[in-house]
């Protein structure tokens, strides 16, 4: 996610020495208090995990040109919300699975259209824990307890009972 970044120390004009530390990560995964200075905190790796989440479902990167004029992959994925997720949903989550015989390829939904709604639920939540993983603030970010444990209740919800860790 993002590291330290240690200088040599350095000798001044008059005799003494500095060092500066800095913080090194990827654009767009970086938490935004880091660009200003803030301390790397817990939050900083919540915002990172959120910003994977929120790429894994929709197939768009936070570098993404379409993310300019100060629209962030946050904002994308916060304006779908609830009603939209599925127009934003990257088409490879539910087109095609084999079966288990690995007869044939079929159309997800149409062999779950009975669990579509699951389906949708299930990646409404996900898409919620990613935005509130990527707030701006970190005192509006989920603590990461939050996220395993509701991420292990959307796990259970959509395969249905209990599910070994």
């Amino acid at each position: 996610m993002c590291g330290f970044m240690h200088d040599h120390p350095a000798s001044t004009t008059d005799g003494t020495q500095s060092s500066s530390i800095g913080i090194k990560g990827t654009v767009g995964y970086i938490a935004p208090e880091y660009g200003m200075g803030n301390e790397i905190s817990m939050l900083g790796d919540v915002y990172s995990f959120g910003i994977l989440l929120i790429e894994l479902i929709t197939g768009r990167r936070p570098t993404n040109s379409m993310f300019n004029d100060g629209r962030t992959l946050h904002d994308f994925a916060k304006m779908a919300l609830p009603k939209r997720v599925m127009e934003i949903v990257e088409p490879s989550l539910l087109l095609e699975v084999k079966t288990s015989s690995n007869e044939h390829v079929e159309n997800f939904a149409t062999r779950h259209g009975e669990r579509r709604g699951t389906i949708e639920e299930c990646l409404v939540v996900v898409m919620r824990i990613g935005v509130l993983c990527t707030m701006e603030s970190p005192a509006e970010r989920m603590e990461m307890i939050d996220v395993v444990a509701k991420l292990r209740s959307v796990r259970e919800n959509f395969l249905g009972g209990d599910v070994a860790d």
